[in-house]
This record gives structure tokens, sequence and C-alpha cells, in this order.
């Protein structure tokens, strides 16, 4: 999901309580001086590149996520890239625009500050000057909802493809619930396809994630991909549960190796067991209980009968009432 917002970035004069919310978060009270701060776009609600959006209550939502939150540059996770802090935010309605759906302009706009030191002053003036100017956010949602019918795309029947017109109206996935906001970032290549907002690579929802829900959100987004230590443990935990399914699977495989190797003895001994062995190794599960049962069926054929095995006598069966 990509936004980057040309003149996004503003500075401007630092009044009393904008100070007073600078040093909520500062371990020293700083002064006017000792500040820098500018307006940042962090996101809207239109349409972006992933043909994904915004609604407007999940844009509040993350105004409040966003109170805090550290800016750096491309998204690096590295705490001595840590540049900026948001102190405020602000929900902003365009009454003069539209959205390419037909709804009200909406965007977040938050207040930003860093201390003005020798290492901020080239950041500082790249700014003011306009080179530094576009942003991109890092957030997870619980869910993506469908535009045309308004069903979770996850974990529901929804047969709509984003991008694609129905009766008129072009699909797109509405990000629903934010659930926590990371950080944002100056983006260093803006027009690069992943200079945009980075996602989690789940939705959070009721259901108990398995590794099918983690491939399809690994292959629905070809952006950056940014995971918690909650969500780390919850892939180990599936990839153990995979491997000892695996375990589980090679030891049934081995079973039937060994039972079709017992067969093709009696229904075909001049076949030698090691042939049988690499046939045997190259073969799916499925097909493997086929061969199964196919050299089932031919050693029950071969099976030998007595000699004075009873035949069948069709007179017999004549009169059966009478018979003692």
């Amino acid at each position: 999901m990509n936004k980057n917002f040309n003149n996004s970035i503003e500075s401007y004069e630092i009044s009393d309580d904008d100070l007073s919310l600078i040093n909520s978060f500062t371990v020293k009270p700083l002064n006017k001086d000792e500040v820098f701060a500018f307006n940042v776009i962090l996101c809207d609600n239109e349409i972006d590149r992933d043909t994904e959006c915004f609604d407007y209550n999940s844009l509040k939502k993350l105004s409040e996520l966003f109170v805090g939150k550290t800016g750096i540059f491309d998204h690096s996770m590295k705490s001595a890239d840590q540049t900026a802090r948001i102190y405020d935010t602000q929900i902003v309605n365009d009454e003069s625009r539209l959205t390419s759906y037909g709804d009200k302009y909406v965007y977040l706009k938050a207040k930003a500050y860093m201390p003005i030191t020798e290492k901020n002053l080239d950041l500082i003036t790249e700014i003011n000057a306009g080179i530094k100017k576009e942003i991109s956010i890092n957030c997870s949602v619980e869910k993506k909802v469908c535009s045309i019918c308004r069903k979770s795309v996850r974990f529901s029947s929804c047969q709509h493809d984003k991008g694609k017109e129905y009766n008129g109206k072009k699909c797109h996935h509405i990000l629903v619930n934010p659930i926590d906001a990371y950080e944002w970032s100056f983006v260093a290549v803006p027009a690069q396809k992943n200079a945009g907002i980075t996602k989690s690579f789940k939705e959070r929802t009721d259901k108990t994630l398995n590794m099918m829900n983690i491939i399809s959100v690994f292959k629905s987004v070809d952006t950056q991909i940014t995971i918690t230590k909650s969500e780390a443990e919850e892939i180990l935990k599936e990839l153990e549960n995979l491997q000892l399914k695996a375990s589980e699977g090679e030891e049934y495989r081995n079973i039937l190796k060994s039972e079709i190797l017992r067969l093709s003895c009696s229904a075909m001994p001049k076949i030698s067991s090691k042939s049988i062995e690499n046939i045997c190794s190259t073969l799916p599960l499925n097909e493997l209980k086929t061969l199964k049962s196919d050299f089932e069926e031919v050693a029950e054929n071969f099976k030998s009968k007595p000699q004075l095995s009873s035949q069948s006598n069709p007179s017999l069966k004549q009169n059966n009432d009478f018979i003692i």
C-alpha cells in the first residue's frame, strides 16, 4: 500500500500549547528555540496503488494510535534512525474534494517535532527546502472489506477481485479497524513500489491463525511486511505444528511402502524389492495408496484354493426349505 504526499511536510512556529504537548514526551523540558516542529500528512481515504483505502473510522483510530510514534527513514527498525516524534494529530475534512469513489476527501494530519541538533540540521534544511516531503506509514489492521459486497476478503465467500468493475463500480478493499501503528518514515525514493504503507502480515480475527492464512496474506502483499513478536511466535508455533505433521506423514508413507513391498512379493514376485522401493519413493501419497489397493486386489486373486474345497452345486439350492 503506497501513499506518498507531495508538499505533505511544512514547518510552523511553535505555540505554548505545542511546547506543552512536546514536553510531555521529553525527559528534560525543551525551549521553543531548541525544537523544530512540522506538519505531516500521514494518510487519507483515497484508493492507493494497492487498490485499498482507509475509511473514516479507521483514520480516526489511526489518529489516536499515531500520537507518540517515532519518525524514521525508509522503515528502518534501527533505533539510531529515530529522528522525530508525533505529538498531536488531527482529522481534516477537505470540503473542496471528493475521493475517486465519491466520498468526501479526508486525511490524517500530524504534528511532529525533532530537537535542533547538529545531527538534524541537514534534515531540517531539506524539509524547509521541500526536499524531504514524502511520508509513508507502517500499521496493521483487523480486516479488509470488499467495497462491493462489504464482506471480509479473508474469511468469507467474497468473489470480487479488486481493480475490476462490477455494475460500474471499481472494486477496492477497505482497511478496517487499525490495531496498531508502528512508525512513520521519510521515504527516500517515493516513486518505488514499496515506498508507502507497509502492512502487518495478518489480519486479526476471532479465527485461529493457520499457515494457509499466513500464506494467503504473504501472497496478497507486495510491499514490506512487518511482524510483531507475538506474530512471530504464532508463525513459529505453526511451523512446529507443520513439522510434527510432516513427521507423522513420513511415518505413514513408510508404513504404506512396507505394505506395498510385502504385497508385491505375492502379486509380482519377479520384480525385485529394490525396483518397488524406487517406484514408491517417486510417488505422492495418494498414488501410493492406490498402488497398495491394486496390489491387494492382485494378491487376492493369486490366493490358492484347497483341492477339496466345496464346489458350488446349483441343484443344492433347490428345495432348501426341505433340507434337514
